[in-house]
């Protein structure tokens, strides 16, 4: 087991205020979401969930915590098998999941004119002529959020303009996690005032391969009070954390500390999402959840890139979660090139003829 000999959080718990939710009474106690700050040219996006204000942190749950990576894997391997979504069925599941994709566009040749095509794509997902004809034009097609690097953020924010759709920034020395920590918090904090409403940071895995739970806590931490007005979405890369007993403890803490997304991977590592890896992650969201009250959200990133691999990723929300974490609330997608396969899906639905890439740009 590793060391836990290190900080317990305690600095953070007091900075935040928070009281133990071992009893009933304190349960009562715990401060509202809303009870976080929102700055008056700041609005939390309407379809997510309240902020998680967390707890303090709880060794013990940790220590008791194991993964048993053949019953994950035995249990992921069925879901393709065991679950089909076809027909007019599967076309609304893909809808749904056009709505639940956090478009993104992180790349080192990122100009403003990608991202300002790219928002409009965010627009206009899917084509008004498909969506004619598969029965939905009525409906609210639009992607969750555009996510950019922080230095787009004000491209994006002014292409968006009046859409409802959100903003969200990388930072914190992403994908990496290796400069100097003032550096990460003031990049969250350029985000931020620069219009970001969501923020995906990257924890330092360091602290995980270390076993210092403790001084996780308190990173997370101060990235949730430095993106104070934006919900805060935490990527704890499992692809470099070792083991899935690791996931599932960096998980917990990253609630603790305030984490209102858990997110898998930044998409540079060499594995990314894997199902035995969300499934690890979204059963801590459960048992978060049937502990604290508390609702957190998660995000499969990194190679998901067909419609058919989305289709998996609902079906595991739907039966280790249900339907509510099936909603862009508490549920995305990281992906760039999703989208464009979803689009040729429904193109077949609609005409019965697969058409070639080219014609589904992404921007």
């Amino acid at each position: 087991m590793p060391d836990d000999n290190t900080s317990t959080g305690s600095s953070a718990f007091a900075r935040r205020g928070r009281r133990s939710p071992a009893t009933p009474e304190a349960h009562e106690a715990r401060p509202s979401a809303h009870d976080v700050p929102v700055p008056s040219d700041q609005t939390a996006h309407s379809d997510l969930e309240p902020w998680n204000p967390g707890t303090p942190l709880e060794l013990d749950w940790l220590r008791h915590l194991r993964v048993n990576r053949s019953a994950a894997e035995r249990r992921t391997a069925s879901l393709p098998g065991r679950r089909s979504v076809k027909r007019e069925w599967q076309a609304a599941w893909l809808l749904r999941a056009v709505t639940c994709i956090d478009l993104t566009t992180l790349a080192g040749d990122d100009t403003p004119g990608r991202v300002g095509r790219l928002c409009g794509k965010a627009r206009n997902p899917v084509r008004a002529d498909l969506l004619e004809a598969a029965g939905a034009s009525g409906l609210p097609i639009q992607v969750a959020s555009v996510c950019v690097y922080p230095s787009m953020v004000p491209t994006a924010v002014e292409a968006l303009a009046g859409s409802g759709i959100p903003v969200a920034a990388v930072a914190a020395g992403f994908p990496a996690g290796q400069t100097p920590f003032p550096e990460r918090l003031d990049e969250i904090r350029t985000a931020v005032a620069a219009g970001a409403s969501e923020i995906d940071i990257v924890i330092s895995r360091e602290h995980v391969l270390r076993g210092r739970w403790g001084d996780l806590y308190d990173e997370v931490g101060a990235f949730r009070e430095a993106a104070r007005g934006a919900h805060l979405k935490t990527i704890i890369a499992t692809g470099e954390l070792a083991t899935l007993s690791n996931v599932a403890r960096a998980s917990l803490v990253c609630m603790m500390a305030g984490a209102d997304f858990i997110k898998t991977s930044t998409g540079k590592e060499k594995v990314n999402a894997t199902l035995p890896v969300g499934l690890t992650m979204v059963r801590q969201i459960r048992a978060w959840r049937e502990r604290t009250g508390y609702r957190v959200g998660f995000k499969p990133a990194g190679g998901i890139g067909t419609a058919k691999q989305a289709l998996v990723w609902l079906v595991l929300m739907r039966e280790e979660l249900g339907p509510r974490w099936m909603q862009a609330g508490l549920f995305r997608f990281g992906a760039s090139s999703l989208l464009g396969d979803i689009e040729r899906q429904i193109e077949h639905h609609v005409t019965g003829r697969y058409s070639a890439t080219h014609r589904h740009p992404m921007a």
